[in-house]
This record gives structure tokens, C-alpha cells and sequence, in this order.
């Protein structure tokens, strides 16, 4: 689809959010069609985890969106799908790609919400493609069980913060979510909740920097729980690490069942953005060092840069890989 003014931040960059919804919307369309595709009880898919994407390129306003999607792997109760994204100036024809991503999705049964179908196996060309698809599926087994794990931070307010510190920067949204929010099965669609996470992250980015801002990339997004139709979600934002160039903002979704639910609040989404700050000719500026003031800030710092250098030495060996072809 083409991409509109309200797609779009006031320098014209369409926001990372506003993609990250397309690219689920594509998965979730491709993961139930294929989950329906034989006789049985009808399904849903629901997203449970979208890997590391990076936003290669911006794209603007005026420009189309091709998203195109593709199941790569399933096993017994999940779908693994790649979804790559492509603008197109429609006046000089100019394509180029934008993201990358993979998504996991698990089919919930119409009839209930909590129970969760198998997948029909898909044909692979290759034997070795299977053996990959189940190791990429154990390792983000794995890496969602410890991220649960480690679930138990809050964002709490602070009284007068000194400028690029945590505290300064720091936001959250609250938002009732309604029938419009949601699937079929009346929990929220995950492209919704991304794009009010990433909402958030570019408004801690933006106070923290004082500049335009855009999404560099995600790091993988884990929905450890639905979250019901009625539910009020408190979307919470803080500045984790930075380099020269960039900054690293944990994010993360806690919903309040409202309406007929005794249940206490919970942790239902988990995440990493990372962004960069441009100058009005779209030209990277440098960040602002983030000034840490409390034991849990500098342990945060650290985790965040040790991400940072295992990202930058993947991408390096990546190019040097690219350029030995």
C-alpha cells in the first residue's frame, strides 16, 4: 500500500511501527491460511516472537510498500515465516528492500482461545533446510524461556531528572484495548502492540536526543502472553544503552485485565528498539552519552553494549563474508 502523511513522523520517514504492523499483518494472513490449509478444527494464528529485523533503508511518504511473505518451517504447534518488505518510488520506478524478518506464529482454535492446534508439516525442497528451520526453532525456544525469566522489571516515575539520564528520557502510554485491537478471538493483534511499543521507544529516543529520530532495528520481540480484548496495557519505554551513533531502548507491555477478569496485572511482551539520530538532511548525528546514576542503570548499560559489539561484529563479519563472493 501506498504510504500517507499519518504513516509517517514530521520529517517524512514512515515509523518503524507503522511496518512492523504490515509485516505482522502479512505473517498473520500466510501462518492461518496455511494452518486451515487441511480438514480440521479452524484456527488462528497468533504471533509469539518476531526475531532481530533491521530497517535497511527508510522509506517516505509517497512511496508503496510491497510485503511479501513466505512459510520457511513448522513444527508440531508453530509456523516460522519470513516476511521481506520493498519500496517503490512510483515515479522513477526505484525499488529497494527495507526489512528483513522472521516470525513465529501458533494456530489458537476458534472454539478456545487457550488451546493450541498442530500444523500441518509443510514439503521441503531440501533435507537440509528442515535440520535448519529446527535449529533456528529450538534456539528461539530457548531465548523466549530466559527472556520470561528475567520479566520482573517496572519503570517507576522520577521527581526532576537531571537531562540524558534514564529517568529524563522514560515514557509509557496506557491504552484500553478495544474490538478494533483484535483478532477474531478478541486478543490483540501483535502488529497493534508493536506499534504502539515502537511509539513509545521514539518518543524516549526524541527526549533523549532533542532530534529526528528513526528505527535502526529491532531485537527480538517475545509475546509471552495474549492479551485479552478489555484489557487496559501500560506500554513502558527506557533508555538502556548508547553509542556514538545510537541508542538501545528496552520496551516492554504489561496489561490489566479490566472487565470480568480476576486475574492480576502481568507481562505480556517484551522488547529491544534501537534508533538512530538524523539531521534535517537525513545525514546521522551523534548521540548523546546516556549518564547512568544507579547500580541496575550501569548493569543495564553493560548488557546493552554487549549487544551492541556482538551485533556490530556479525554485521562485519557478514560484509567480509559478502565480499569474499
Amino acid at each position: 500500500r501506498i504510504m500517507r502523511p499519518d504513516d509517517a513522523n514530521i520529517a517524512g520517514n514512515v515509523h518503524g511501527g507503522t511496518i512492523l504492523k504490515m509485516i505482522e499483518e502479512a505473517g498473520a494472513i500466510i501462518s492461518t491460511r496455511h494452518c486451515n490449509s487441511q480438514a480440521g478444527e479452524p484456527s488462528v494464528a497468533a504471533l509469539a516472537r518476531v526475531e532481530r529485523t533491521d530497517f535497511l533503508s527508510p522509506m517516505c511518504i509517497g512511496e508503496v510498500a510491497n510485503v511479501s511473505a513466505e512459510i520457511t518451517y513448522t513444527s508440531r504447534h508453530s509456523v516460522e515465516v519470513q516476511v521481506n518488505v520493498m519500496s517503490e518510488n512510483i515515479l522513477t520506478g526505484a525499488k529497494k528492500v527495507t526489512n528483513k524478518a522472521t516470525l513465529w506464529y501458533v494456530p489458537l482454535s476458534l472454539k478456545n482461545v487457550n488451546k493450541v492446534l498442530e500444523v500441518p508439516p509443510i514439503q521441503y525442497a531440501r533435507k537440509e533446510q528442515e535440520d535448519e528451520g529446527k535449529k533456528r526453532y529450538e534456539e528461539q525456544k530457548l531465548d523466549r524461556l530466559e527472556t520470561k525469566q528475567r520479566n520482573g522489571d517496572v519503570i517507576l516515575p522520577v521527581i526532576n531528572p537531571e537531562p540524558h539520564t534514564v529517568g529524563y528520557s522514560q515514557s509509557s502510554l496506557i491504552h484500553l484495548v478495544g474490538p478494533s485491537d483484535c483478532t477474531l478471538l478478541g486478543f490483540v493483534h501483535g502488529g497493534v502492540t508493536m506499534k504502539l511499543m515502537d511509539e513509545v521507544a521514539g518518543i524516549v529516543a526524541a527526549r533523549h536526543c532533542k532530534t529526528n529520530i528513526v528505527t535502526a532495528s529491532v531485537d527480538a520481540i517475545n509475546f509471552h502472553e495474549k492479551i485479552k480484548k478489555g484489557c487496559v496495557i501500560t506500554v513502558s519505554g527506557r533508555m538502556t544503552f548508547t553509542s556514538n551513533k545510537s541508542m538501545e531502548i528496552e520496551v516492554f507491555v504489561d496489561a490489566d485485565p479490566f472487565v470480568d477478569e480476576p486475574r492480576e496485572r502481568y507481562r505480556a511482551v517484551s522488547a529491544f528498539f534501537t534508533y538512530v539520530s538524523l539531521s534535517k538532511e537525513g545525514k546521522p548525528l551523534p548521540v548523546p552519552q546516556l549518564l547512568t546514576e544507579t547500580e541496575d542503570e550501569k548493569r543495564r548499560f553493560e548488557e546493552g553494549k554487549g549487544r551492541y559489539l556482538q551485533t556490530k561484529a556479525k554485521r562485519q563479519a557478514q560484509m567480509q563474508q559478502a565480499a569474499q563472493q
